[in-house]
């Protein structure tokens, strides 16, 4: 598949490397493409360029950017670049504040989340959230002896759903689908819970697990 990456920090670096490791083709784009230079000399299966030239090139795109400016980047995408695409929803409403005490601050209201807000202004683009709560180095083929560890996703459409959970699935996690983007409400939270023990005891290999009985 022809994935394009929307973003250039550290989550969307892993993503578009994991992504071509799995054979899939890779554009990543950037505000600044020629900042990503030295990464993509050591990833030469990735190819670069701007938000707008990722997103007309993915048949998928994942938004892997800060949760502040990812309307802005997707303005920069280009609605014509976006329309009718899937899109993994990456992003994090973490708000311009240190941590409380370990606990993160969001920008959103317990009733209300990033990607609800992303897909009233994008109506056209179908989103899907996935990848938001663990971080980048176990993003892409997770190791427990536990066995798979769980991807939370959700989002309005099922083609989309099933797309991205393909490939979160082909990354190692097995995918526990939400429903619509209301559970965005519950998935974006996910993310301060993971980064507790990151910021109290520099704990950040672990990864959340779904039983069933």
């Amino acid at each position: 598949m022809k994935v394009g990456v929307l973003g250039s920090g550290e989550v969307a670096q892993t993503l578009a490397a994991g992504l071509a490791k799995h054979g899939h083709n890779v554009k990543i784009g950037s505000r600044s493409p020629e900042k990503l230079a030295k990464w993509t000399a050591q990833n030469p299966k990735v190819a670069t360029g701007t938000f707008a030239q990722a997103a007309e090139f993915g048949e998928l795109l994942i938004l892997a950017v800060k949760g502040n400016v990812a309307a802005n980047a997707l303005r920069l995408a280009g609605a014509k670049n976006l329309a009718g695409k899937f899109v993994a929803d990456a992003c994090n409403p973490i708000a311009d504040a240190p941590p409380a005490k370990g606990v993160l601050q969001f920008f959103t209201g317990p009733n209300e989340s990033l990607m609800e807000q992303l897909q009233s202004e994008f109506p056209e683009v179908h989103f899907v959230k996935a990848f938001n709560s663990v971080g980048a180095p176990r993003m892409v083929d997770p190791h427990y002896a536990a066995g798979k560890p769980t991807m939370f996703i959700c989002g309005n459409n099922d083609p989309a759903k099933k797309a991205v959970g393909g490939i979160v699935e082909q990354f190692g996690w097995e995918v526990a689908d939400m429903g619509g983007a209301e559970a965005a409400r519950a998935i974006e939270p996910l993310c301060i819970l993971w980064c507790i023990p990151s910021f109290l005891r520099n704990e950040r290999t672990h990864a959340f697990k779904l039983l069933r009985s």
